[in-house]
């Protein structure tokens, strides 16, 4: 687990931030600690593992669609694992190759080691006869808030 959740006020989470980035929401007084790291300090505050805003942010337009697509989004969707052979994932892999028309959305993409994402090349996974272990499928906001 990397950086800071950021939970809400009623304790809905937010977004991930950075070590750094949550120690200012600290100073500015925009969040308290909700669980800390108890023997490690920065300053007078504990290393945070989740911080808590003060105040309630509307977060309407997170529930009318899900989250938008970014690389990082399908590593965490996939646990870094390889879609293709289960390995340690750094890639991301175009199931309908973009040469083809195929787009970054969730279905489309999924998180590929190096070596499969070559081998693989410009091919669909049926053409590479390499078959997907996993099937890509849009997350919900809790499910990359875990990751």
């Amino acid at each position: 687990m990397t950086g800071v959740l950021v939970l809400n006020a009623d304790l809905g989470p937010l977004h991930r931030v950075t070590v750094r980035h949550a120690i200012r929401m600290l100073l500015r007084e925009v969040a308290v600690v909700h669980e800390a790291e108890g023997d490690r300090l920065i300053g007078i505050y504990p290393i945070p593992r989740v911080v808590r805003l003060v105040t309630y942010v509307v977060t309407r337009w997170r529930h009318n669609r899900g989250p938008t697509w970014t690389r990082a989004g399908v590593l965490a969707r996939d646990g870094h694992r390889c879609a293709y052979c289960g390995g340690k994932a750094t890639t991301v892999d175009h199931v309908l190759p973009s040469s083809r028309g195929g787009t970054n959305t969730w279905a489309n993409t999924v998180a590929a080691c190096y070596v499969c994402n070559q081998r693989k090349g410009d091919r669909t996974p049926a053409e590479a006869r390499m078959p997907l272990l996993v099937r890509p499928t849009t997350p919900t906001w809790a499910a990359l808030a875990r990751r």
